[in-house]
């Protein structure tokens, strides 16, 4: 299962925004993997107070987010989906800037995570 973990400003973060962000997101994996894929996508707003997110050794004001999608390693080499981290990476630094408005395009870090066969599981067993 895709699993994103997205590292925002707390105060970004307002009761509209994040179904927009979740729905952004899926739709990030679905435009890469195809319509069906984006059932499976899981995503996580985690919140960090302003004084607590800084860049270049000082507190930032600004929405940075930091983006980290994991899911098996295989996913990101089918071959009929060529370039899928790089594609990715386009299709959700999109989304993010589709929702909170393109000034934050520059600050956007995604992270593509793979997890190797056998170190994942579902319901308790290995998958």
């Amino acid at each position: 299962m895709p699993h994103f973990n997205v590292h925002i400003r707390e105060e970004a973060l307002d009761g509209t925004v994040e179904p927009k962000l979740i729905s952004a997101l899926a739709d990030a994996v679905g435009a890469v993997y195809g319509p069906d894929f984006r059932r499976l996508v899981g995503v996580d707003l985690i919140g960090i107070p302003q004084h607590r997110r800084g860049i270049g050794g000082s507190p930032t004001e600004l929405d940075a987010p930091l983006v980290t999608l994991s899911m098996r390693e295989a996913a990101y080499h089918v071959p009929e989906v060529p370039d899928a981290p790089a594609r990715l990476v386009a299709a959700i630094t999109d989304a993010l800037v589709a929702v909170l408005g393109e000034d934050i395009r520059k600050q956007v870090i995604v992270s593509i995570v793979g997890v190797p066969d056998g170190r994942t599981g579902v319901a308790g067993a290995v998958a």
